[in-house]
């Protein structure tokens, strides 16, 4: 079984108020309590985007963690391309500057966007029985 390891922040590695800059500076991903009262991991991930030769696009995926027990993923969400570039280094560097607020704001409405037009969260359900 390995252990995480506390790495003390190197604020020399970038602004850690952006998303790429606070994945630098702790040398760990971030995560956010999303709407539905579960918590998310975030990552950039980058792929060609295929909509033009050399083109790269670079998305959020939030990795939904489990609520109870071991610490297992339950789910993801992931965002549509929000930066592009002609290379994967840049269009990951664009991406990493988006500050954290908007990286928040973004899980949000994604959240809203899968839980659908009831709106209920899970605590909600849970305390009317699950009725609808």
């Amino acid at each position: 079984m390995s252990h995480a390891r506390y790495r003390p922040p190197d604020h020399s590695k970038g602004d850690e108020s952006t998303i790429g800059g606070y994945m630098a500076v702790h040398d760990r991903p971030a995560a956010f309590e999303g709407s539905d009262g579960f918590s998310y991991s975030v990552e950039i991930l980058c792929e060609e985007t295929g909509e033009a030769p050399g083109e790269w696009g670079a998305f959020i995926l939030f990795i939904k963690w489990a609520r109870l027990g071991a610490q297992t993923p339950e789910g993801h969400l992931e965002s549509e391309y929000l930066t592009r570039a002609p290379t994967e280094a840049a269009a990951r560097a664009a991406l990493g500057r988006m500050p954290l607020g908007d990286v928040k704001a973004l899980l949000d409405r994604l959240v809203e966007a899968r839980r659908g037009p009831s709106g209920r969260r899970w605590w909600d359900a849970m305390r009317d029985g699950g009725e609808q």
